[in-house]
């Protein structure tokens, strides 16, 4: 039986293992483009990013006493993983036409396919390598960088007088079905609303009303929802009958949050991708338009990770022929065409925060136009 079982992970491995696909020559491919010149990239760049960085922030950090560890690991060391992720596409463009017309140069790639190698079996070490930055950069934009981000926004509100909104008024949400909450003013930095209604309708009468002059967040308490209601007064009304209830301080379980009631500007990248997910679902059911924002960015993150797939083919497309005159030209189309790509998604996701786009098309424009050129490009490449 032992045997039998042995005999068939064995016939599974060899029949499913994809890894018996990847031969020598892709190693060479991944290796060169992964190990070599996208890390490369990514080093240099960012290495001058945080070079420019520093002389525009230097006298900031100095005027407002930074310290010199929350400025290394509370602003940089979540600086470099975010702009790396933000610019991966730019990267990967770099990378592709860097090395592969370094490969066409010295005529690898003519040998390649001189031997009878279809430029389609050439892409798959590139699309082997793309699929593995791709993954890599939806689960750092997804679950790794959003925590940070909240580590950087609040380093930056206290060292680069980028003041965190902590504020607001006359806040009007849904926080059930059929239940409307009002608070005057609120306070983020202490959790606390001020003028506090609470309405509850049921047939479009409302049948109970509470009014408190102070609300609270209770942050210690294991329950959400929770908030305390200080000199309040409840009133219930039973046809022509109304019944009243005062007090000084009751506890109560209202389905909404501090993160409810304040939005400041990015807060939809300290989210991570399942926290925005139930975001949005919980503002869409409250009826609230201030969600697309937070739709255009969750889509994005889904959408950028493909970007790679697109923009390697172009590369590929675009070096792989031996030409005289080197790489420069093409360098400089890749950079500009990685540019355009980083430009249209900002103008997209303007167009569907200002232009009712739907945020899903909105994150998919950039993709969806760069197939097109990829497509035309990958036709009319070397075979």
């Amino acid at each position: 039986m032992k045997k039998a079982k042995t005999l068939w992970a064995q016939a599974w491995q060899s029949k499913y293992n994809l890894l018996r696909e990847v031969k020598r020559m892709d190693w060479y491919i991944i290796n060169k483009f992964i190990g070599g010149t996208y890390v490369y990239s990514i080093i240099l760049i960012i290495s001058i990013s945080i070079v420019f960085d520093v002389n525009e922030n230097l006298a900031k950090f100095t005027s407002n006493n930074a310290p010199l560890r929350a400025i290394v690991f509370d602003y940089y060391a979540n600086f470099v993983p975010y702009f790396a992720n933000l610019f991966s596409p730019l990267f990967v463009f770099i990378a592709v036409i860097f090395f592969t017309s370094k490969l066409a140069g010295n005529s690898e790639i003519i040998a390649m396919l001189a031997c009878g190698m279809s430029f389609k079996r050439l892409l798959r070490p590139y699309l082997i390598s793309a699929a593995l930055i791709a993954i890599l950069n939806f689960y750092l934009g997804s679950y790794v960088i959003p925590k940070g981000t909240v580590v950087r926004h609040d380093f930056e509100a206290l060292y680069k007088n980028n003041k965190k909104n902590t504020s607001a008024s006359n806040i009007q949400l849904m926080v059930d079905k059929g239940v409307v909450a009002y608070i005057s003013q609120y306070d983020d930095t202490r959790k606390t609303g001020y003028g506090f209604a609470l309405y509850k309708f049921e047939n479009k009468k409302m049948v109970s009303q509470m009014n408190a002059n102070v609300i609270q967040y209770d942050t210690i308490s294991e329950e959400r929802y929770h908030w305390k209601a200080r000199n309040y007064k409840i009133r219930k009304l039973k046809g022509m009958r109304e019944e009243i209830t005062s007090g000084y301080e009751i506890d109560t379980l209202i389905q909404m949050e501090p993160i409810d009631l304040v939005f400041s500007s990015g807060q939809q990248e300290t989210f991570t991708s399942p926290e925005l997910k139930r975001y949005i679902s919980k503002q869409q059911e409250r009826g609230s338009s201030n969600v697309v924002q937070y739709e255009v960015e969750y889509h994005k993150r889904i959408a950028t990770s493909f970007a790679s797939f697109i923009l390697t083919i172009i590369g590929v497309s675009l070096s792989s022929r031996k030409r005289k005159g080197g790489m420069g030209m093409y360098l400089g189309i890749g950079l500009a065409l990685s540019f355009t790509y980083i430009l249209l998604q900002t103008v997209s996701a303007t167009f569907a925060i200002n232009a009712d786009t739907p945020p899903i098309l909105a994150a998919w424009i950039p993709n969806i136009l760069y197939a097109f050129i990829a497509y035309y490009c990958y036709k009319k490449a070397p075979n």
